[in-house]
């Protein structure tokens, strides 16, 4: 059964579109919006943050960094400031803390509460209260900290801090950028001296970051590439200014539209190339795309490009598991590219897309096959073959926002619209989205109610 949404549904339709062409601009990266703010409010001083990501699921996490005591504010020209309450400093909020759609703002948070000793009661949206928080609470359970919750380590959840945390050793049981960040910034609060061991490399921005205001952290790789992650307690962090590159999983779905709608030329500036982010890139070049990047430069640690996506004539792979920590969040829009390429396209370790937003792997398989798409799926596996999209179909998104967008896309190349049944949650990651693919060329109505 769907999550109900707060607001009214609005359904959204897209049709067949012309070229896609000239310059494309994504917000910035979710990822790293949550980690500035929530750095920033354990930093000294006042950390500055440009190209901040406005959508809802970050705007949640700026507004639990307000109700922890820090000062956060926005200047007139996107410009935001965050005036930190040093570590160990974050105040007991006076009412419950609302995360609304945002799994990597709820997660990651619990583990800036766990190190101190505060009573927090967490929250979400009807999409958010059904996701498991298990993984993130077992190691904080190990750390010292009281959960009361649910069953099934489900929100609305209160998490007690320990009043002397215990730091841990906790090697990460599947590959898991949000578990790995909830301990580590779990360790910034506690004693001693706190290790993560990760045997598949996953996102790694929280480490970066984490340096960056000045955590002593160290990293250390086998010749197995497991990693090792060792970070001192207690640290006095600095502010810093952030710049926040182009979201990589925003940019896919003007990327993946350049691929498939014939005679498209689109560069979409300024994206994150993080080695742990670019796993779509590395797939949809194998399947044929012809993609370059262009204007690469280094900000903040991080590596950043302007891609250029050229119509492509694109063939089916086999996409294999230990990729998928690199492009959890684009397998929706890479089933997409697979329903117009050539033959196959088997993707393989996929079992975390069943506790994103939605289950992700259901919700795509139903709604390619609800557009004439061909489409086998397994506990841990998709499969999808190309071929002409018919279209015509009513695409249920669960309140996620990467199902909805990614099934719009799939309407540019369909022979009747797609019809998603909410275009609203889009806001949660990319409010400009529908602006923006109209512009280069994308169409839109809002005719065609579920």
């Amino acid at each position: 059964m769907a999550a109900q949404s707060s607001a009214a549904p609005r359904p959204l339709s897209a049709g067949r579109s012309g070229p896609l062409t000239g310059r494309f601009r994504v917000p910035g990266d979710k990822s790293i919006s949550h980690r500035a703010l929530m750095l920033g409010a354990l930093a000294t001083g006042e950390t500055v943050v440009t190209g901040l990501l406005e959508a809802g699921d970050v705007m949640n996490t700026a507004a639990a960094m307000r109700a922890f005591g820090a000062a956060v504010t926005r200047d007139g020209d996107g410009t935001w400031r965050v005036r930190g309450v040093g570590v160990g400093g974050l105040l007991e909020p006076t009412g419950v803390v609302d995360f609304g759609n945002a799994g990597t703002g709820v997660r990651l948070c619990m583990g800036l509460v766990a190190g101190q000793p505060i009573s927090v009661t967490f929250t979400g949206d009807g999409s958010l209260v059904k996701r498991p928080m298990g993984r993130v609470l077992e190691p904080l359970r190990r750390m010292g900290v009281e959960v009361i919750a649910r069953s099934g380590d489900r929100l609305p959840l209160t998490l007690r801090g320990a009043a002397t945390p215990l730091p841990i050793e906790y090697r990460v049981p599947v590959p898991s950028a949000q578990v790995k960040s909830c301990v580590l910034l779990a360790g910034l609060g506690t004693p001693g001296v706190t290790t993560v061991i990760e045997p598949v490399f996953t996102r790694d921005h929280t480490e970066r970051m984490l340096a960056g205001f000045g955590a002593a952290i160290e990293v250390e790789t086998d010749a197995d590439g497991v990693r090792t992650i060792r970070l001192e307690g207690r640290p006095e962090l600095k502010a810093q200014h952030v710049t926040v590159p182009a979201d990589p999983s925003s940019a896919a779905f003007p990327i993946v539209a350049a691929l498939i709608v014939p005679g498209s030329d689109l560069t979409v500036e300024g994206v994150l190339m993080n080695p742990a982010r670019i796993g779509l890139i590395t797939t949809l070049i194998e399947m044929g795309a012809d993609i370059t990047l262009e204007n690469e430069r280094e900000s903040g640690g991080e590596k950043i490009a302007d891609v250029r996506a050229r119509a492509s004539a694109l063939k089916g792979v086999t996409v294999p598991p230990e990729r998928a920590p690199s492009m959890i969040d684009e397998y929706p829009v890479l089933a997409v590219a697979a329903a117009v390429a050539e033959g196959e396209t088997m993707m393989l370790g996929i079992e975390e897309m069943r506790v994103k937003e939605s289950d992700r792997v259901a919700a795509v398989a139903a709604g390619l096959a609800a557009n004439g798409v061909s489409v086998r799926e397994g506990p841990d596996w998709l499969a999808v073959t190309g071929g002409r999209v018919r279209g015509g179909g009513h695409v249920v998104t669960h309140l996620d926002h990467r199902i909805a967008m990614s099934f719009l896309v799939l309407g540019f190349v369909a022979d009747r619209p797609v019809t998603v049944d909410d275009g609203a949650v889009i806001a949660t990651s990319f409010p400009d989205f529908e602006a923006s693919m109209t512009a280069a060329g994308g169409g839109f109505t809002e005719e065609q109610a579920a």
